[in-house]
């Protein structure tokens, strides 16, 4: 996926038009670099962090001629995704409204909340628990 193929679906989901939603994903993107840049971690609840880890100086070799040459210390910027992308990315393919329901804190494909009594309990022969769990940490532990 491209930076205009999800302006492109910003565009659809929020029905904005296509410069807007342009401007919107460019100035998603130039805050989490300003931030990196900055030193701040970059944390996105239920998708991942961004940040930057730090690598000394060192000597490296020219692959082509053999000599030695100083590799300067630098900043290398990371992603670590969260355990609920990581369960999604590894589940059955889900329309891209059910993943939106998720991010907004409500249940998949325009399901009722269960409420933990009898009459919201499945019925036999069917699981229990939708593709994607309203809370996608139930029953996971760290690993």
């Amino acid at each position: 996926m491209t930076r205009a193929d999800l302006a492109e679906e910003v565009s659809r989901a929020l029905d904005i038009s296509r410069k807007e939603s342009e401007t919107v994903v460019v100035t998603m993107l130039d805050s989490i670099v300003r931030s990196l840049r900055s030193g701040d971690r970059v944390e996105i609840r239920w998708f991942g962090s961004f940040g930057t880890r730090q690598r000394r100086s060192r000597i490296g070799r020219n692959p082509k001629t053999g000599a030695r040459v100083e590799v300067p210390a630098k900043r290398i910027p990371y992603f670590r995704p969260s355990m609920e992308l990581t369960d999604l990315v590894n589940s059955a393919p889900a329309p891209m409204l059910d993943v939106i329901d998720i991010l907004r804190g409500r249940p998949p494909g325009g399901m009722a909340a269960t409420t933990g009594d009898a009459s919201s309990a499945p019925s036999p022969g069917t699981t229990a628990s939708p593709a994607f769990p309203t809370s996608p940490r139930a029953g996971r532990t760290p690993s």
